[in-house]
């Protein structure tokens, strides 16, 4: 496949066949499986599913009904600053969330799933986003960016959900594909101090049915990121669709990224992408 720029990616219609498919997983939960542990760090499945009823409620608050953002308690002047922020509002809403019944969550997470897929389906992809991609390093994003974002987060954490009480994945491969093709855009930002010579590019190749190739190039004072792979790369990074999203999405433990991720050419060129990570960390 010839490099060509990466192209805008529609997930508008991706969001309710998503929320539906958890919502039918919760339903049938036994009260043990609410109280299973996740992949994301000390949550249980219970304090997943608030975090995702959270950050739609927070969406349809601040995006579709136009509600300024509370400001944070006290000033934020770094990314660090920005970090402990959005971590402590969540924790605030998962502590609160213990009060909630996993039918209360699951009746007021289909709800508000459905209204926030009616209001993106309706949004253009085109246009200034309300929200910056901050793991992507940018400063203003297109709205196609900030609603793929916002589809990542959804699908990752229903995921985490489904590993953690061993039910089968989405089917489509399209939800996987879209994800994945979302968080790398992420990779020059992860690369953005990673010294190299002109010219020298970065492979990686997603293999498995929601894969695909993106080339790193280095330019003269910045790394870009290029849909297909290139014939002659510095380093070469390979590994399975399903280990793709657990690497960017903070969901694969150190101890295994050998076991399924191969490299070829310069360690040193792959080791910031086994450090890049899609979501605020």
């Amino acid at each position: 496949m010839p490099l060509q720029p990466p192209t805008q990616i529609d997930t508008r219609a991706m969001f309710r066949p998503v929320s539906s498919g958890l919502v039918t997983l919760l339903r049938d939960l036994p009260p043990a499986g609410w109280e299973q542990p996740t992949v994301a760090g000390d949550w249980l499945v219970r304090d997943v599913v608030a975090h995702l009823l959270d950050v739609t409620l927070r969406r349809l608050s601040f995006h579709r009904d136009g509600m300024a953002p509370p400001p944070p308690s006290r000033p934020s002047d770094s990314a660090r600053d920005f970090v402990a922020f959005i971590n402590d509002i969540n924790a605030q809403w998962v502590c609160a969330s213990k009060r909630l019944s996993p039918r209360v969550l699951t009746d007021t997470f289909e709800r508000a799933s459905a209204e926030l897929a009616d209001w993106f389906e309706s949004q253009p992809l085109g246009g200034p986003a309300l929200f910056a991609v901050s793991w992507a390093g940018e400063q203003t994003s297109e709205n196609w960016f900030d609603i793929g974002r916002e589809f990542t987060e959804l699908w990752h954490h229903q995921q985490q959900i489904r590993l953690a009480v061993r039910a089968g994945g989405l089917a489509d491969s399209r939800f996987l594909h879209a994800v994945i093709a979302i968080a790398v855009r992420g990779l020059p930002h992860a690369y953005r101090n990673v010294p190299a010579v002109p010219g020298q590019q970065v492979v990686l190749q997603v293999s498995g049915p929601a894969g695909g190739q993106w080339t790193l190039t280095r330019g003269e004072s910045e790394w870009t990121l290029w849909q297909g792979e290139a014939d002659e790369a510095t380093a070469r990074i390979a590994l399975a669709d399903d280990a793709a999203w657990k690497l960017l999405f903070n969901a694969l433990p150190e101890s295994e990224m050998l076991q399924v991720v191969s490299i070829k050419g310069s360690l040193e060129l792959a080791a910031p992408l086994m450090r890049a990570r899609s979501v605020i960390v």
